[in-house]
């Protein structure tokens, strides 16, 4: 049945990324009609987590803001379907990066990379930046359902010298480049829900207390990996600016999570400066009632 699916699926995917970004867009906003207007895609959780971070957020305010979003989120979709035959120049035309200077420079002084950023604005074409640097790259993934797709996905990071690995695999396979003295980048989304029994550490995010994501931190401190904020501005459809901040150079020098909470903090000033570019699809705040003694 997973072939079956792809086969079906994967030519009306090809036929949406050879079109011209103008018609592109055209069907992003068809998409928006259907999602939001008619099927109204997850918008009770939307509405919720706006309601629950914004609470001094009138009504329309918060209409506001979902509407732009659901049409942001629409872009992403589009966007990322548009990877499989976007060209290497017009990727670099849409999405420019301010400062990779500092990536560079981590390179010269022999430092591999814990890459951090969040679920906002665009993170799909950011494997583009392999094109600008000598680090090899790699993107902690959850594996995809249908393994067909899985390969898809694979294959078009693989284009610029970037590879998805899971979290399972990631240890192992850094801990042999770190061996080799290979240099990597590594990309970690960390801003959604861990699972509870897994959480260790706990703090406000967008002043609400929840469960925080750790571990691009202690693979940090395991590995001896430069800890990288990239924040992503978007200019305007289809363009965006990718500006890079350096948390720290030596984690072990940091208490634990310390990196963590400063990694939230970036998130949360972006949220504040654009709040309709943030995902808020998913259910980032669901065990803010199940916070622990010791954590409260």
């Amino acid at each position: 049945m997973q072939l079956i699916a792809y086969l079906i699926i994967y030519p009306f995917l090809w036929l949406i990324s050879i079109l011209p970004f103008r018609l592109l867009y055209a069907f992003s906003d068809l998409l928006y009609i259907f999602i939001y207007k008619i099927f109204g895609y997850r918008k009770r959780t939307v509405k919720e987590n706006l309601n629950l971070v914004f609470p001094e957020k009138s009504k329309e305010e918060v209409n506001r803001i979902m509407n732009k979003f659901y049409h942001h989120l629409c872009d992403m979709i589009v966007e990322s379907i548009k990877s499989m035959t976007i060209s290497e120049a017009q990727m670099k035309k849409r999405y420019v990066f301010t400062n990779v200077e500092i990536i560079r420079e981590l390179g010269k002084a022999n430092k591999s990379i814990a890459l951090m950023c969040g679920h906002y604005a665009s993170w799909e074409w950011i494997f583009i930046l392999q094109t600008y640097i000598e680090h090899r790259g790699y993107a902690i993934y959850k594996k995809l359902a249908n393994k067909y797709f899985d390969r898809l996905v694979k294959r078009i990071r693989a284009k610029y010298n970037s590879y998805l690995i899971t979290t399972k695999e990631s240890i192992a396979v850094l801990q042999e480049c770190k061996n080799k003295g290979e240099l990597t980048l590594n990309g970690f989304n960390s801003d959604q829900s861990p699972k509870i029994n897994k959480a260790y550490h706990w703090n406000e995010f967008m002043g609400i207390k929840v469960p925080v994501h750790t571990g691009a931190e202690m693979l940090a401190k395991k590995l001896d990996l430069a800890v990288v904020f990239f924040s992503v501005k978007k200019v305007k459809r289809g363009f965006y600016e990718t500006t890079f901040k350096t948390i720290c150079e030596n984690p072990n020098e940091y208490d634990d999570y310390q990196i963590t909470d400063i990694y939230m903090r970036l998130i949360e000033k972006q949220i504040h400066e654009a709040p309709e570019y943030y995902l808020w699809t998913h259910k980032r705040w669901k065990h803010r009632n199940k916070v622990p003694e010791q954590f409260r």
